[in-house]
């Protein structure tokens, strides 16, 4: 057994070019193959040393898969490779137009009870979290592309706000549908 998978970064792992843009399908193609070779259930009867190996190959092999899976944990891990440590956790974004977008879709959330039909505008409202998230991961993509690593920053942090407010729609919906049925 090879533990060349630990000294590898995750595009690596996978065989797939360092981009935004991943052939997800690919990904998972590889992720079952090198399960399939490194899994500690392959080596019950190895060395301890051996089923270590293994256990460490299968955790950084789901890591790498998990996070090219996420579009938000691929953004934040190509700034990673350059070396940028991206804290959303003390980072927002500082457009005050979208953070004003944001704070009026919240608003209507609040409200979507009152409208006549609040399935359907959740339906509506998610469609365009979904149209306005994809634009932002090729805005990313094309500023990752470019080298422009503060507009990269920029975008990861507005894809961060989107994610939460499809969750937010996500938990709202399955609500209202328990209420209702």
């Amino acid at each position: 057994m090879t533990t060349d998978i630990l000294t590898q970064n995750f595009f690596e792992i996978f065989d797939v070019p360092v981009s935004f843009e991943v052939d997800l399908e690919l990904v998972q193609q590889r992720y079952r193959e090198l399960q399939k070779a490194v899994h500690p259930d392959k080596f019950v009867n190895a060395s301890d040393q051996e089923k270590r190996i293994s256990m460490q190959q299968t955790s950084w092999i789901n890591e790498a898969s998990n996070t090219l899976r996420q579009p938000i944990d691929r953004a934040i891990y190509l700034l990673k490779l350059k070396g940028i440590d991206l804290n959303l956790e003390n980072e927002t974004t500082m457009d005050a137009m979208f953070l004003m977008e944001q704070m009026e879709m919240r608003e209507g959330l609040s409200e979507i009870r009152s409208k006549d039909d609040p399935l359907a505008e959740l339906d509506r409202l998610y469609a365009q979290l979904k149209n306005d998230m994809k634009g932002m991961m090729e805005n990313f993509s094309l500023a990752y592309k470019n080298e422009n690593i503060d507009d990269a920053k920029e975008w990861i942090r507005k894809m961060q706000f989107m994610q939460k407010a499809q969750k937010e729609v996500d938990e709202l919906t399955a609500k209202i549908e328990d209420e209702l049925f």
